[in-house]
C-alpha cells in the first residue's frame, strides 16, 4: 500500500501545481524512488491511493506501465481518509497480507541487507500486529524534531513522552496485516489509532534501519536530500 493521497502541505510552493509523490529528487519523482524499491525487494503489485491533483497521479502510473510493481489505484477523489482510513478502503485490493504501508515520501540508503527484507523476516504475526520502520534520529537527514519511539531489545516500542526525546523515528513504512483493522472506525482516520491499540496490547514491534533516512518533508529538507544523494551514492 503506498499512500499518494496526502496534500503536501510542509512542501509548499512545490505542491501547489502538483502532488508531492511527483516531486523529483535526484531526478526521479519521489513516487518512483518508492515504487522502485518495492520492486528490488519483490512486491509484484502496489496499490496506491490518489486525492490530490490525482489525473498527474494517474498519468505518471500509467507511464510506468510495464515495469514492475504492477501498480492498482485506490480512488479516493471524493473524500480524503488519512493513513488508517485509507489503507481500510484499500484491503479488498490488498488481500490478506501481510503487507507493507508505505509512505509515497518515504526514501533512505540501503546497506548489504534490503530493510524491507529485512522487515519481512522479522515479521511475527504471532507476536505482531505492527512492524514499523525506525530511523535514528542522530544519523537522519531532514530530521528536526525529538523522535517518535524508543525501542526495547526485543523490538516492543513505547511512544515519547511529552517532554522526552527518543531515539527513532518513524521511517514510513510498516509492515501488518488485515487483522490490525479489526474494529476500526469507518471513514478518515489515522494509523496512529491502531498503532496505539497494538501498544497498548504489546503487539506494536520495530526495527531499526540500517541506512539514512532522509525526510524530504519541506523544501529545505528536500535540498538536504538531495545533497546526501550526492555524497552517499543513495
Amino acid at each position: 500500500m503506498v499512500l499518494a493521497a496526502g496534500l503536501g502541505e510542509r512542501m509548499r510552493p512545490l505542491t501547489l501545481t502538483m502532488p508531492k509523490p511527483l516531486v523529483t529528487l535526484a531526478g526521479r519523482a519521489l513516487l518512483d524512488h518508492v515504487l522502485d524499491r518495492l520492486a528490488a525487494s519483490g512486491i509484484k503489485t502496489a496499490v496506491v491511493n490518489i486525492h490530490y491533483f490525482p489525473d498527474q497521479l494517474e498519468a505518471h502510473l500509467d507511464s510506468r506501465r510495464g515495469r514492475p510493481p504492477e501498480t492498482i489505484i485506490s480512488d479516493e477523489r471524493g473524500v480524503l481518509l488519512n493513513t488508517g482510513g485509507g489503507t481500510k478502503r484499500a484491503l479488498p485490493l490488498l488481500g490478506p497480507g501481510p503487507f507493507f504501508i508505505h509512505n509515497a515520501d518515504s526514501v533512505w540508503s540501503e546497506v548489504a541487507v534490503p530493510a524491507l527484507t529485512r522487515m519481512l523476516r522479522k515479521w511475527d504475526p504471532a507476536a505482531m500486529d505492527c512492524l514499523l520502520l525506525l530511523a535514528p534520529v542522530a544519523t537522519s537527514i531532514g530530521y528536526t524534531a525529538r523522535g517518535d519511539f524508543a525501542m526495547s531489545q526485543d523490538g516492543r516500542l513505547a511512544r515519547r513522552g511529552a517532554d522526552e526525546v527518543v531515539p527513532f523515528a518513524f521511517a514510513g513504512v510498516s509492515l501488518c496485516d488485515e487483522r490490525l483493522f479489526r474494529d476500526s472506525p469507518e471513514g478518515k482516520f489515522s494509523l496512529n489509532l491502531l498503532w496505539d491499540r497494538a501498544l497498548a496490547a504489546g503487539r506494536l514491534y520495530g526495527i531499526r534501519l540500517d541506512g539514512y533516512w532522509m525526510h524530504v518533508g519541506t523544501p529545505d529538507a528536500l535540498a538536504e536530500a538531495e545533497a546526501a544523494f550526492e555524497r552517499e551514492g543513495a
